[in-house]
């Protein structure tokens, strides 16, 4: 059975629940598609102990400040999903859950989502799978050998599952960070952090706030034609949170450069140096989730599709929300997800009304 929509939305996330809210205040006729059979996007399936950067009224979708979490300046990952769930709730926003939509295709004068419950025609089609279903994993030569366990960053859950285990985590950013603290704060796991370059610490007063500030600031100077300040990357690669400056103050974050292959036991540097191992946890980043965009035939440098703010160049009846600066400043974060939102949904608003 093929159903009708002005606008469909993939992806039921903070990125999909944003376009909701300011598509409803448009009054279009819209239904939103998620994978996910309960609300909260990617936020159900983190590591336990992630917490945001930014303290909740700095870390809010459109319209609804996040509450204070009691005993936490920077929420968990379980509150964030309390309050996506409230926010869907509260605006009444036509969120259907357990719905995957396999591909789109164009369809005379509309888009067609093929659903797993059946297909949707629509005017125009927002894009807000996120990256969280497509984990990036480097071709490191051997890591088909090791015989120990490999996990990436979507795997990982808590320390208790390492309990007395040598384990590497591999990656320079804030999750390979966040779980290098939380394993070797646990006391009892041998924890190696391997990165590409020396861990470039932000100053530990720098948090989501001023990141999301100054993300922006460069893409206006950007769009006005100013030189390039570097935004974000010219401050550092990690945000200091809390239990990362707890271990790394008590000298528990010992990195290593990037191992060269991995053997049957372990891994190997450049210099010979061999390390034995129980686990290796690659938190080496996502790449953006479209594979459901290729009958559009959009895809251009490093995956990405060429947009105008969020409109396809090629397709201006798609729209892509939510995966990172190319589709807006800071727009894979909760708090900058809201303006290129209701930038899509105010474009879509006057592509539709002509």
């Amino acid at each position: 059975m093929t159903q009708a929509a002005d606008v469909v939305v993939i992806g039921g996330g903070q990125s999909g629940l944003a376009a909701g809210y300011h598509l409803r205040r448009l009054g279009l006729d819209f239904v939103i598609l998620d994978a996910q059979p309960m609300p909260g996007g990617a936020w159900q399936h983190t590591w336990d102990s992630l917490h945001l950067f930014s303290p909740a009224a700095y870390s809010s979708l459109p319209g609804r400040l996040m509450p204070a979490q009691p005993g936490e300046t920077y929420p968990d990952a379980g509150h964030v999903v309390d309050y996506l769930a409230d926010y869907e709730k509260r605006y009444d926003l036509p969120v259907q859950h357990g719905i995957r939509v396999a591909a789109v295709h164009r369809d005379g004068d509309r888009l067609l989502a093929d659903a797993d419950s059946g297909a949707w025609r629509a005017r125009a089609v927002i894009s807000a799978t996120g990256t969280w279903s497509r984990p990036f994993l480097p071709a490191v030569p051997g890591r088909g050998v090791f015989t120990g366990r490999q996990l990436h960053t979507v795997n990982y859950r808590r320390p208790a599952d390492f309990a007395g285990q040598r384990v590497i985590v591999v990656g320079g950013g804030n999750s390979g960070a966040q779980i290098a603290a939380d394993l070797a704060l646990a006391g009892d796991i041998d924890v190696t952090w391997a990165t590409q370059r020396p861990p470039r610490f932000l100053a530990d007063d720098i948090d989501g706030r001023v990141l999301f500030d100054v993300a922006t600031a460069r893409r206006r100077a950007l769009d006005a034609g100013a030189d390039d300040t570097g935004g974000v990357a010219s401050l550092g690669d990690i945000v200091a949170v809390p239990p990362v400056r707890a271990a790394r103050d008590a000298g528990l974050l010992h990195t290593k450069p990037m191992f060269v292959r991995l053997t049957t036991t372990g891994v190997e540097w450049a210099d010979g140096t061999r390390a034995e191992t129980d686990a290796i946890v690659w938190c080496t980043g996502f790449r953006p989730a479209l594979a459901l965009l290729a009958p559009l035939g959009l895809r251009g440098p490093r995956g990405h599709v060429p947009t105008v703010g969020t409109r396809a160049v090629a397709e201006p009846r798609l729209h892509l929300l939510g995966y990172g600066d190319w589709t807006g400043p800071a727009s894979a974060t909760l708090i900058g997800v809201g303006r290129p939102a209701r930038d899509a949904a105010r474009d879509i608003a006057r592509q539709l009304s002509n």
